[in-house]
């Protein structure tokens, strides 16, 4: 705690109430400041940055196998939906069975790993480090050549 003054006279009583006034505006700057960050903590964006990033989302993934459960609802419904259209009830039915039991197996780094693999077959095999021939129309017994 801070000493407290002796007040003597009118000018001690208006200094130290200037005094006071100052420091109180001094903390209520820093109070206000404090609660602007502490508010921009829990803003939905800086919660989606910290809790969706790729590697709280792989850690997440590893303790609850979230994409797993995914793929074994989504993946039994898009083959009937697309490849078993015309199948019967029984062809549909194992179908739905053996796809939600590999659904079950998929993980977050298998996914991003056929992801990137079925990415590498539309991506064009040349490399950006190669420069190719460029002709600009002249014939190499040219005189400009």
């Amino acid at each position: 705690m801070k000493k407290r003054r002796d007040i003597g006279s009118l000018a001690d009583l208006q200094l130290e109430m200037s005094r006071v006034k100052s420091e109180y505006l001094a903390k209520e700057d820093q109070l206000k400041a404090d609660t602007k960050t502490y508010i921009k903590q829990f803003s939905p964006l800086n919660l989606i940055k910290d809790f969706f990033n790729p590697q709280s989302l792989l850690k997440l993934d590893e303790k609850t196998n979230l994409s797993g459960s995914i793929m074994s609802l989504i993946l039994p419904l898009f083959l009937n939906k697309t490849v078993f259209r015309g199948s019967g009830f029984l062809t549909k039915g194992i179908a739905a069975l053996v796809s939600g039991k590999i659904g079950k197996s998929l993980d977050a780094e298998s996914l991003t790993g056929i992801f990137s693999k079925v990415k590498s077959l539309f991506t064009s095999k040349r490399k950006k480090d190669e420069v190719s021939f460029v002709d600009y129309g002249i014939p190499p017994d040219s005189e400009t050549y």
